[in-house]
């Protein structure tokens, strides 16, 4: 790409970031190229759809929770692993209102351009609880697949004006239901003070 495409595709994602976060994931297209100061037609070159935008907008975090996954696989107790990456995504969530909606139907939808990174996201989770539940400190009656609704629940509640002063506690009530034995209680009192 060429030194100025790439600037312009970089300054229309960080003009979508911005307006993504003021407004929610169902901003306007129109909006964000007028903000942009560039022609709707010039932003649907760049990104041809919402989605196409969300994933070159999302996909450094993408990459960089997947990659916290995978240094938390080795560095962390299972319990603290977990739990420390559940808290961080469910912040990442948070950045960017209605985002969590999309990620939950394009896990299922292999045609959705952020199909690929949820699956990825999902997958990085999902070994991080497999690996708690191999040392006997997470419920063995859920899977992948629920960690990643429980991202979506808990960052919904963070999206609602009335019950976001809830959702630390409630995060902590989660963390605790899915941990087993003394370990839960030690693991959410341990990331409690340490929420982005």
């Amino acid at each position: 790409m060429r030194a100025d495409a790439r600037k312009n595709r970089d300054h229309l994602l960080a003009v979508a970031g911005t307006a993504i976060a003021e407004q929610g994931v169902e901003v306007s297209l129109r909006d964000i190229a007028r903000r942009a100061d560039v022609g709707l037609a010039t932003l649907l070159r760049h990104f041809p759809t919402r989605e196409a935008l969300l994933d070159a907008l999302l996909h450094t975090s993408f990459e960089a929770l997947t990659a916290k996954a995978g240094a938390l696989e080795t560095s962390d107790s299972p319990d603290e692993a977990l739990v420390s990456w559940l808290r961080d995504c469910v912040a990442w969530t948070t950045e960017y209102r209605g985002v969590t909606v999309l990620m939950a139907a394009a896990i299922e939808d292999p045609g959705s351009a952020l199909h690929a990174s949820c699956v990825t996201l999902r997958a990085a989770g999902a070994r991080l609880l497999t690996r708690a539940q191999a040392a006997g400190v997470a419920r063995n009656d859920i899977d992948g697949a629920d960690v990643f609704a429980l991202v979506a629940a808990l960052a919904w509640l963070g999206d609602q004006p009335a019950l976001a002063p809830r959702a630390g506690h409630l995060f902590d009530v989660v963390a605790s239901a899915i941990l087993t034995g003394a370990a839960s209680g030690d693991a959410g009192r341990a990331t409690t003070d340490s929420r982005p």
